[in-house]
């Protein structure tokens, strides 16, 4: 059995996979509606090869330890954001291509206050939320022809474990 350790999102930790999505310990860009509101400006780039970019609605039952990742899939036409709806924080595997196949796996958990999106071509895990009950995302990504799904299936699964 392989084992992978999950530590909490950072950006920087984050950055060759995709950008971190989150509004805590930084001042908005921009005030307006009448300098109620605090925009922070454009913190994702979507990349979409074809089709165009729609919002969907995920929901997903929860996920209890041990977590145990069977596949990986990746999506060459274009990015993926998921962005927590009713604040469940999520376990986030990603992995580099080489060759057509996951390298250099990561593990994160991200807090039910920042949403992710993963860079075109990178490998990730099914989503993954974490605790009790139903989670729900909103996900922006591509919507269009073309086959933008690909998975790889591990010979053995792999466990992900957490820093005590």
């Amino acid at each position: 059995m392989h084992r992978l350790e999950a530590h909490r999102i950072t950006q920087a930790a984050f950055a060759r996979f995709g950008d971190l999505i989150a509004a805590s310990g930084a001042a908005p860009d921009l005030l307006i509606n009448q300098g109620r509101c605090g925009r922070f400006h454009d913190l994702a780039a979507l990349d979409i090869i074809g089709g165009r970019a729609g919002i969907s609605l995920f929901q997903s039952e929860t996920f209890q330890p041990p977590f145990r990742i069977e596949m990986l899939e990746r999506h060459p036409l274009g990015s993926q954001a998921f962005i927590p709806l009713n604040g469940t924080p999520y376990l986030l595997i990603v992995a580099e291509d080489r060759g057509g196949v996951p390298a250099e796996m990561r593990a994160f958990t991200v807090a039910g206050d920042q949403a992710v999106n993963i860079h075109r071509d990178i490998w990730h895990g099914v989503l993954t939320p974490i605790g009790e009950g139903t989670a729900l995302y909103a996900v922006i990504d591509r919507i269009g022809e073309g086959r933008n799904l690909q998975e790889h299936w591990f010979d053995a699964p792999l466990d992900v474990t957490f820093p005590a």
